[in-house]
């Protein structure tokens, strides 16, 4: 059985990946990602098309000129694209999200069993923790990137807009404003840096301990090791 400082230490740190797995949830399931103010020019008038959307869905309002609301609807976001790259961009942080939930949940499974029992394999245990935090971590962060590049490099919001109202005619201006479900991979990121760091802290107060025991002889009185 395990002592009961190490029970302790890996039970929090499985509590932290938890919580990482709980939230990569979250973030997949709301559609919160963006919200943009897409503006389009006619030849009569002004139109503006508010989106807030997500991976997966979202929705869509048109406003003509002085703020004259015309319609409301909800879309999917992968019937709305017609641009292979974007698509394939879109297509392309759903999976990296996936990994993240794989390794996450991956690391919950090896924190939890570190704090019931003592695995034999090495990496069943705080490498095993390390590798697979740091995985969730760095795909986190990777879709973090990708996602803004899609927004600003392939017009992502102007093309959803296009899909909802395909009348639309020349694009003037957009603006932007990054919601929650995304700013809150943040907190994914914190909570796998954690998890790390209570391990790292175990580990190396383990590993201390097992040298102190290795070399009893320095810690002995000078008559004694004379003798």
């Amino acid at each position: 059985m395990p002592s009961r400082k190490k029970t302790a230490m890996f039970a929090s740190a499985f509590l932290t990946c938890v919580c990482s797995f709980v939230v990569i949830c979250v973030v997949l399931a709301t559609q919160h990602w963006m919200s943009s103010e897409v503006r389009f020019s006619g030849m009569n008038s002004s139109v503006t098309v508010s989106l807030t959307y997500g991976l997966f869905s979202g929705t869509c309002e048109q406003f003509v000129d002085a703020g004259l609301q015309v319609s409301e609807r909800t879309f999917q976001v992968a019937d709305n694209l017609s641009n292979t790259k974007t698509k394939s961009m879109i297509t392309a942080i759903i999976v990296i999200l996936v990994l993240s939930l794989l390794s996450s949940l991956l690391s919950s499974g090896f924190t939890c069993t570190n704090a019931v029992s003592n695995p034999y394999q090495t990496f069943l245990g705080p490498i095993g923790v390390y590798t697979w935090n740091s995985l969730c971590g760095i795909f986190i962060l990777l879709a973090m990137i990708l996602f803004p590049v899609n927004i600003e490099e392939n017009d992502l919001s102007v093309e959803l807009a296009l899909g909802c109202f395909s009348f639309l005619q020349t694009h003037v201006e957009s603006a932007h404003t990054y919601g929650y479900s995304y700013w809150i991979m943040l907190l994914i990121i914190f909570l796998n840096i954690a998890s790390i760091v209570i391990i790292y802290f175990y580990d190396h107060a383990r590993y201390s301990k097992k040298k102190e025991q290795e070399r009893p002889i320095e810690s002995a009185p000078k008559d004694v090791i004379l003798f």
